[in-house]
């Protein structure tokens, strides 16, 4: 989880790592840089076996919950069946002397694959004759849908065989092996002609919020260009500090964590994964940071799990260091021209934390880590190691970067606050110097042996001279966090990122103020303003932030008791409302950040809150199964209870509002889609037939006939975490478990429907949403703690049920699109 780069005497190519094409030639004389990926913080070695423990405790704990599911629908089921027994014999008597082929085709056809317990299993259709069966008891009849991440699978519609074909009147699919109905709306004639295309819109990134310094070190640079170089999740961002613009480098496919300085270069180290999530293999990547343009690639599969520290020699860029993530952390030196190994030994089984040629001979290479220094010496292609001897000094449990002095000296900071200086040819301790409270985590040699030093308890950042004598120092807010790198601008001002993901820009005498902010744990809740251009968003580090689209920036930010876990603004725009880990919940004026209402709903996490389109109702969805109704009056400024749902057997998920605000329908954690009539009392609608018709103000319900086709080949039922459909009605964007974002066509109710696929998070993504015009999609990741913002381009006019109806009547032989 560290970052170096190498920068050159022309700033215009950029190096870095990932898996795949084949190796390129490029000039050691650009400016290249390079940017490593997933290196652990201290330790490459995960604890597999924990690991596979939390996988079989999760496992068992989604049987738990399915069992419980299916026991309910036994139960609904049995109850359902005692109340059409006297209804189905008096059927019987009345169909008397009918055939046996008629009583046949008044029940379901259909045609199923074998049931595979852990995936979304198959479609099934169910016809039903002309007046063989009321609306009543067809709704009854079915079986309820769910709410997890259904996966449309490959098995056709079959029509029936016998006799003349019937009206198509719902579509049938499974998850984990729960049926789930779906009941076709009236407006489609012709189910089985519909065409899935993917929308004419697509999307473009336009901003990354956010910057990833709280586990992350030497992860910021400052680019002749004017631009400040750093990254979070998979996309490296250049930020021109006073234009304030964004470029963005995004062919990483996993989470960027550590990047390499060097004078002539800036690497990139990655893990790549394909669809099936199987690890492909590293290597170093050379681009161009002017034109963002992969130029070459050195090292595919020569480096075991990942890149860890990588480093330029000085005598123009000729031979590149690598040290691997593998057990014994294997130290390589290439030759970039050739692309050929030219060395490689096994450096220590300890965390290594920087890599780096020495200045003045690039026959030498210094490492550092856990509890060590090294000093390498490379001679016909192979390697001498000294180690640093500390003698009557302290061994620290951690050297957690060094720089050269201007006379050749290495000095190293480490975890217990010192500056150790070095001789560089008797690889011991010369002088040790008192810089910190807690670690250095970061020195940055200037121009005329000038050194800055920082991080650390103290959270301050000292300039040195070149003896070592403190000359000035300064100390950053508390609320940013310690820090963690420093960036030289022009030998006075200075950019510093901080351990709580902030960049901070400023001078000794001016102090620093946040150029760039963000959150710095999971984040889960997302609201788009109903009219202007800000979103708001909340997570695990108790904050609330809110967001604006067109200046790209944090408006505020506020701290919380709990964790913030949902969120949705009052359609006056005026306030919103913020749901709580604990069950309370609380309401906040946009202008005086003041809480002007809350409330406590049960004592289990809250995970949805939504207005009614005109703003009188407020749905709370909780965990504890319950869907509370609030009255809304004075502008969104008082609210009492009106009433409670009560009939999820899972925590609710999801749920949205007919357009005309009197319904309801909800997705819980078992796979459930219910339906309420709010206004006459939050009375459960039995008969789902009857809301197969009912316009949605919003649809976020990732269970739904109008969302089917979202649901890729293969879903367990827990991929998908966030859907959204646009307000135009022409599209619906997705955030699934895979780092992925995707744009379907809307409506999309045929299994495979295709979509455009957008990667730059490095972590599943928790939630996904329009701005109130369409003009922008906001993604947000979980761990990654990114918000990116996506423009949308293309599109075209035309209504969604428009489509949809000429798409029913249209009879059309032609195949359906594959996935994009």
């Amino acid at each position: 989880m560290h970052t170096c780069t190498l920068f050159g005497p022309e700033p215009a190519v950029c190096l870095m790592f990932t898996h795949t094409n084949a190796l390129q030639n490029c000039s050691p004389t650009q400016h290249t840089m390079v940017s490593l990926r997933d290196a652990p913080l201290f330790d490459a070695d995960f604890p597999d076996r924990a690991s596979m423990m939390e996988v079989r405790l999760q496992a068992q704990d989604d049987e738990i919950t399915l069992l419980k599911s299916s026991l309910a629908d036994a139960l609904r089921r049995i109850r359902l069946h005692d109340q059409l027994l006297p209804l189905l014999k008096q059927q019987l008597i009345e169909d008397e002397g009918g055939g046996e082929q008629e009583k046949e085709l008044s029940w379901t056809s259909s045609v199923e694959e074998p049931i595979r317990p852990t995936t979304i299993r198959c479609l099934q259709r169910e016809d039903f004759q002309d007046g063989s069966c009321s609306s009543e008891q067809l709704g009854s009849a079915s079986i309820r849908t769910s709410d997890s991440n259904l996966s449309s699978r490959s098995g056709p519609l079959s029509p029936i065989q016998e006799g003349e074909k019937k009206p198509l009147w719902s579509i049938k699919m499974f998850i984990r092996g729960r049926p789930i109905t779906m009941y076709i709306p009236s407006n489609i004639q012709n189910y089985e002609d519909l065409k899935m295309e993917p929308p004419p819109e697509r999307l473009e990134l336009d901003w990354v919020y956010g910057y990833r310094g709280r586990d992350c070190r030497a992860n910021l640079y400052f680019l002749p260009t004017g631009e400040a170089l750093f990254f979070i999740a998979c996309v490296v961002v250049l930020y021109h500090i006073n234009n304030r613009t964004q470029r963005h480098y995004h062919k990483h496919t996993d989470c960027v964590r550590w990047s390499v300085e060097d004078s002539l270069y800036h690497l990139h180290r990655e893990i790549q994964s394909n669809e099936t999530q199987d690890p492909l293999q590293p290597c170093v990547h050379i681009w161009d940071s002017t034109t963002l343009v992969t130029l070459q690639q050195i090292g595919l599969g020569s480096f075991q799990r990942g890149v860890g520290s990588v480093a330029f020699s000085f005598d123009s860029g000729a031979f590149l260091c690598v040290i691997d993530d593998s057990n014994e952390h294997m130290l390589s030196v290439w030759d970039c021209n050739k692309g050929t190994k030219h060395a490689e030994v096994k450096s220590t089984n300890e965390a290594v934390f920087a890599v780096e040629f020495n200045s003045s001979d690039s026959t030498n290479i210094i490492t550092c880590g856990k509890s060590h220094v090294y000093f390498w010496t490379l001679s016909a292609g192979q390697f001498t190691k000294k180690q640093g001897i500390f003698g009557k000094y302290k061994k620290p449990k951690f050297m957690q970067c060094f720089v050269f002095s201007l006379t050749g000296d290495v000095l190293t900071g480490d975890s217990e606050g010192n500056i150790l200086t070095w001789g560089k040819s008797t690889f011991q301790i010369m002088r040790q110097t008192r810089a910190h409270e807690g670690s250095v985590f970061t020195l940055c040699a200037l121009q005329g042996g000038t050194l800055l030093s920082g991080g650390g308890k103290d959270r301050k950042i000292i300039r040195w001279s070149a003896d070592l004598a403190p000359e000035r120092e300064c100390e950053i807010p508390e609320n940013y966090g310690a820090v963690r790198t420093i960036a030289d601008v022009d030998g006075e001002e200075l950019l510093v990122g901080t351990t709580r993901n902030a960049i901070l820009r400023g001078t000794f005498s001016d102090g620093f103020v946040a150029i760039v902010q963000g959150h710095v744990d999971e984040m889960w809740g997302l609201a788009t303003h109903p009219s202007q251009n800000i979103f708001l968003t909340c997570g695990h580090d108790r904050q609330v932030c809110l967001w604006n689209t067109e200046e790209h920036m944090l408006d505020w930010c506020i701290s919380l008791e709990d964790y913030g876990l949902c969120a949705d603004f009052c359609p006056n725009g005026s306030v919103v409302s913020v749901g709580l880990s604990t069950g309370r919940w609380m309401v906040l004026d946009l202008l005086t950040k003041e809480v002007v209402s809350e409330s406590i709903d049960g004592n289990e996490q809250l995970s949805v809150m939504r207005y009614s389109p005109d703003g009188s109702f407020l749905a709370v969805g909780s965990h504890d199964n319950f869907i509370y109704i609030y009255n809304v009056t004075e502008s969104g400024r008082r609210y009492t209870r009106f009433g409670k749902c009560n009939g999820h057997s899972s925590f609710i998920t999801h749920l949205d509002w007919a357009k005309d605000g009197k319904y309801i329908m909800s997705n819980s954690g078992d796979y459930e889609i219910l339906y309420w009539d709010i206004v006459a009392g939050c009375k459960l609608l039995r008969n789902r037939f009857e809301s197969k018709d009912r316009e949605w103000a919003s649809y976020t319900c990732v269970l739904g006939f109008h969302v089917m086709g979202v649901w890729l080949e293969g879903s367990d039922g827990t991929d998908i975490n966030a859907l959204c459909r646009s307000h135009s009605e022409r599209m619906v964007a997705v955030a699934d478990d895979f780092c992925k974002v995707h744009l379907f066509q809307y409506p999309c109710p045929k299994p495979k429907a295709p979509s455009h696929k957008y990667e730059g998070h490095g972590s599943h993504v928790t939630n996904v949403c329009f701005t109130h015009n369409d003009s922008h999609l906001l993604s947000m990741g979980g761990k990654d703690t990114c918000i990116l913002q996506w423009k949308v381009i293309g599109g075209g006019a035309g209504d969604s049920r428009e489509r949809l109806a000429s798409a029913s009547s249209a009879s059309t032989s032609s195949p359906e699109p594959a996935s994009s």
